[in-house]
């Protein structure tokens, strides 16, 4: 058993991010400014977007994606229950109505099949999430949409950079939400990215810094002019060039951060293939997944003891592990106001309860790795029906 806890899902910052942030710190601009300009413009190209938008957070990517493509009060917005909270969070923000559909067993992703019958008239958008890191199917969801003239705002906050037959996430829906919060693939510590058209991220623009037709760089730049107009009623959801420092040399090394993880998710699948207990999370064979979390589900029926105390064992020998999600329908806020009981979602509700997210982030040692393995087995034959 190792001797330290090892954390979870910790970044890794290298010397190029710290000294890129310090000549920010000492430049003239520090919020919104040439460096998010750059950093936009590096990862529209990196998944061939035609545009993108750098906000605070990926929930500030969703919330002023929906706002651009007129999602409103009193509309509807078809999404899936095993998420963050923010994917609904977004959608209440707004006035609309979160509209839940359950999730296919094999991906936890939404169910392409379910969709249709939750179509009302009030229905405006689609908003599918790629769950740990592993695209939904989005060729009938976008016939869906097309069908019933709907928008689709996809949440990749796990995603990037993902790919769905030979297409990179980010460039297949109307938009495309990112995250680059602390824990992601790639991070700026608090950060997102909203990429699509050049038509919709210029509106998302505007939403994005109070509904004002000018952002502060331009207006207090030397040729920049002082007059601005507010246009619409807007949020505050500009990302700094602070975070976008980080994030341009963050987008560098993606191609190995990702070979990384890969060679982490096949040491666990190589470990785990012949334990009747777990079932392994899958890679489809249209799609790379961005591997944001490797997620294994206990088979509780040859186990003796549950997934809270499988976590309990995990971090009594000195591993961080989470769960990823619990349901929205779960959760009280929604719960109590749309009346959902547990079983209103069954898929969602009962993967959820044998769900485990073991570590996978960018400072695991082959050490590390070896001590997750050997805690994870030693707790499954200790409890091994």
């Amino acid at each position: 058993m190792r001797s330290t806890f090892l954390s979870f899902s910790p970044p890794l910052i290298g010397e190029e991010e710290i000294s890129e942030v310090v000549d920010t710190l000492q430049s003239d601009w520090i919020t919104t400014g040439p460096k998010v300009n750059r950093f936009e413009d590096q990862f529209a190209s990196f998944i061939g977007s035609q545009a993108a938008l750098g906000t605070a957070s990926g929930t500030d990517a969703m919330l002023v994606g929906l706002a651009a493509l007129g999602v409103e009060a009193g509309d509807e917005v078809i999404t899936t229950p095993m998420t963050f909270c923010s994917t609904a969070h977004v959608i209440e923000h707004l006035g609309a109505k979160p509209v839940f559909v359950d999730v296919c067993r094999e991906t936890l992703n939404i169910d392409p099949g379910k969709i249709e019958e939750n179509i009302s008239p009030k229905t405006k958008a689609i908003l599918p999430v790629h769950l740990h890191g592993h695209p939904c199917d989005m060729d009938p969801i976008l016939d869906l949409a097309k069908a019933h003239n709907l928008v689709v705002l996809e949440d990749a906050a796990h995603a990037f950079p993902a790919i769905y037959k030979g297409k990179k996430v980010g460039t297949l829906g109307d938009l495309t939400a990112f995250s680059f919060y602390a824990t992601k693939n790639l991070t700026t510590a608090e950060g997102g990215m909203l990429t699509g058209s050049e038509e919709l991220i210029d509106e998302a623009r505007i939403w994005s810094l109070h509904g004002m037709s000018r952002d502060a760089w331009k207006r207090y730049a030397e040729k920049g002019s002082w007059y601005y107009e507010v246009i619409k009623p807007g949020f505050k959801c500009n990302m700094t060039d602070i975070q976008a420092a980080i994030g341009t040399h963050q987008l560098t090394k993606m191609p190995a951060f990702q070979e990384r993880r890969r060679e982490i998710v096949k040491r666990y699948n190589a470990a785990f293939a012949d334990l009747e207990e777990i079932t392994l999370p899958v890679e489809k064979p249209q799609v790379k997944s961005a591997w944001h979390l490797y997620v294994i589900r206990l088979n509780l029926d040859r186990l003796g003891i549950d997934r809270s105390q499988f976590i309990d064992e995990l971090k009594a020998r000195n591993i961080g592990s989470s769960v990823h999600f619990i349901p929205l329908h779960l959760q009280p806020y929604y719960r109590d106001k749309y009346h959902y009981s547990p079983d209103d979602f069954p898929v969602a509700y009962s993967e959820y309860e044998r769900i485990i997210s073991l570590p996978l982030n960018l400072r695991l040692s082959e050490s590390d790795l070896d001590d997750v393995i050997e805690a994870v087995l030693d707790v499954v034959n200790k409890y091994r029906l």
